[in-house]
């Protein structure tokens, strides 16, 4: 049974120093400039510190990762113990490399007062300084479900000694394709033990997932689900895909963008519109799956200190991207999941800061867009920049060539679509149409071998009666634009 808190005009006076927390923690979040939890913190704290098992939800960009790190670290100092070696206390699992630095930088900061010990796995990076890191003794792990399994298989790290578990975006990690990891390293883990689990939206996949693993957990919610943050001004440009990098240019440098986030739908885009936006002297970079963990980390830090204006990025970034008070995010495509868009323009907005997000569109991802806005439940205002207003209507695609006519031998090295040569391909299989459409095709065939030479002839029936282009082409025999390869039921294949 799911106990289920909400939230109460009292819960936002709250200060952190009546949440209970420890005197070590309360000097590390004063040291970080903070007095006053979010909503998801005042309510998730108070849960973690009574030891029961918690389902937590909230729209990115409110505090999640403070919601569970602060609890965790004044439970874990309360009932010290000695580190032994490769073996943690609590493990905190994280779809992505870049959550899982941001979530150990976190456990560094709010436990720099503490004598607890932490670190971060994943892949991308040398295993074995990992492994002489464990050997010393941790606390808390931070870590991707691939490399911990790996390091698990080398017998680097023991995870039956668990008292707390976290899953941190798990729905990213069902989206991710992580379940079979999840279910192996649960298997590993004691039974007894808490159990966190941390997501911006909740679908039937999650709930499956909650119910085999919390313990008539509490359930928090602090955001309508799957919406984008109120604090977010987002508009939708019209604009043909040709035009969109050139209008992303225009746009950074109308309005002198000092930082600005752009999502692409894939790897070889970001690489492109980085390079397109350096042609054009902006600073940027891209970040993906297929660059290096060095090459990620370097990408980051450089925009975050400023040092790059454009960060492009593919949905892997859209989640553990933290960046105080981002100001602008352009979507440069459309995900094909609208539950990506609210995860991609959550990195601005975030801790009550305002942002804005910019949705260049084609028309042929205007489904994406209407999915996007049945899932936020709200209409995305369309905006127009003078020269790159967008066609009236959807233009038509460029006309098809002219198909070649059966029963005419196309002249030498001329190929089918299909890459065979259509004098072969189609000398046997037309043989008995072409004899039975002799009479009809004389008269084309004369026109046809008169337009090599002179300007084509009237059409003309049989009785000399003069047609319309239509009527002669209807006349013809048509080949279907998808044929099947014909297949002779005398005993021969066709080839």
């Amino acid at each position: 049974m799911h106990t289920q808190d909400t939230l109460s005009p009292a819960d936002t006076t709250l200060q952190f120093n009546q949440l209970g927390l420890a005197a070590p923690i309360l000097r590390a979040i004063e040291d970080a400039g903070y007095t006053t939890p979010t909503p998801i913190q005042a309510k998730a704290i108070p849960q973690v510190l009574n030891g029961g098992d918690l389902l937590a939800g909230a729209q990115t960009g409110t505090g999640k990762t403070a919601g569970f790190t602060l609890p965790i670290l004044h439970v874990l100092s309360q009932a010290p113990t000695s580190t032994a070696k490769g073996k943690p206390r609590c493990l905190m699992l994280t779809p992505t490399r870049e959550l899982a630095a941001q979530i150990e930088e976190s456990v560094q900061t709010y436990g720099k007062y503490l004598p607890l010990k932490s670190m971060v796995v994943f892949g991308g990076v040398n295993i074995n300084p990992q492994i002489n890191r464990l050997n010393r003794g941790i606390d808390i792990l931070v870590a991707t479900p691939g490399r911990l399994l790996d390091l698990a298989n080398q017998k680097a790290v023991d995870l039956s000694g668990i008292e707390i578990l976290v899953l941190d975006e798990a729905d990213r990690m069902l989206d991710m394709g992580f379940i079979h990891d999840i279910k192996k390293v649960l298997a590993m883990l004691p039974k007894k033990r808490q159990n966190l689990l941390f997501s911006a939206t909740f679908s039937d996949e999650i709930k499956r997932l909650a119910d085999g693993l919390l313990n008539n957990p509490a359930f928090v919610e602090v955001a309508r689900r799957n919406t984008a943050s109120e604090m977010v001004a987002q508009t939708v440009h019209m604009v043909k895909q040709a035009h969109k990098s050139a209008l992303v240019c225009h746009l950074i440098k109308q309005h002198q963008w000092q930082q600005v986030l752009i999502f692409t739908r894939t790897k070889h885009g970001a690489n492109r519109l980085a390079e397109k936006l350096m042609k054009d002297g902006i600073t940027a970079a891209a970040i993906h799956g297929n660059k290096s963990q060095g090459a990620r980390t370097k990408a980051l830090a450089d925009f975050k200190n400023g040092a790059v204006t454009a960060l492009v990025a593919t949905d892997i970034a859209a989640r553990g991207l933290d960046i105080d008070q981002l100001p602008q995010v352009v979507n440069f495509e459309l995900p094909n999941v609208p539950e990506d868009y609210v995860h991609r323009i959550g990195r601005t907005g975030r801790a009550g800061s305002t942002g804005a997000a910019i949705s260049l569109v084609d028309f042929e991802e205007a489904k994406y867009l209407k999915d996007i806005e049945k899932l936020i439940k709200r209409e995305i205002p369309k905006a127009t920049v003078e020269g790159f207003e967008p066609p009236t209507k959807q233009e038509p695609e460029a006309p098809r060539p002219p198909k070649q006519p059966q029963g005419r031998r196309p002249q030498s090295g001329q190929q089918t679509a299909n890459g065979r040569n259509t004098g072969q391909a189609q000398q046997k299989n037309n043989a008995k149409p072409q004899k039975q459409h002799q009479s009809k095709q004389k008269p084309q065939s004369q026109s046809l071998g008169q337009s090599q030479q002179h300007a084509p002839a009237k059409p003309t029936m049989p009785h000399g009666r003069l047609i319309s282009e239509a009527a002669k082409h209807q006349a013809l025999p048509q080949t279907p634009l998808f044929a099947p390869k014909p297949v002779h039921r005398g005993g021969q294949r066709g080839r």
